[in-house]
């Protein structure tokens, strides 16, 4: 299964180990689900990973934001950037993440409000918008 993951999701993962994000973890690290991004989604994940209130957080559950980035480094497969997908988000920022859900036809998992309240639309481009799997 192909997955591309909104940057909250890929903190909760990667970041603070939370027990919802497990089961997408474990598939990761088996080799049964598949994480599509980008160089934009990992540019995105070093910004935030050093905000100010998010920073410290990153440093007690992790260390290093550098630990951070080399898991997302081992997990993920670099794609091209996607073309405009015909529907458009009302978050800006999450459009990269919805471009490239409906260019491979695939599972997109976020937490972004904006995002899950496009799931029917996105269903009639054979994508999946879920907060989990």
């Amino acid at each position: 299964m192909q997955l591309v993951l909104d940057t909250n999701i890929v903190l909760d993962v990667l970041v603070f180990g939370d027990a919802g994000a497990q089961p997408l973890a474990r598939g990761l690290e088996d080799g049964s689900l598949h994480w599509l991004a980008t160089a934009q989604m990992r540019e995105e994940l070093a910004r935030v990973l050093a905000y100010p209130k998010l920073a410290p957080r990153v440093r007690f559950h992790r260390g290093e934001a550098g630990a951070v980035l080399a898991d997302f480094d081992r997990r993920v497969r670099l794609v091209e950037v996607a073309a405009k997908a015909p529907i458009t988000c009302g978050d800006p920022d999450d459009q990269k993440f919805i471009d490239l859900a409906i260019a491979h036809r695939c599972t997109l998992l976020s937490k972004d409000n904006e995002v899950l309240r496009m799931k029917k639309r996105l269903a009639t481009l054979e994508v999946r918008a879920a907060s989990c799997l």
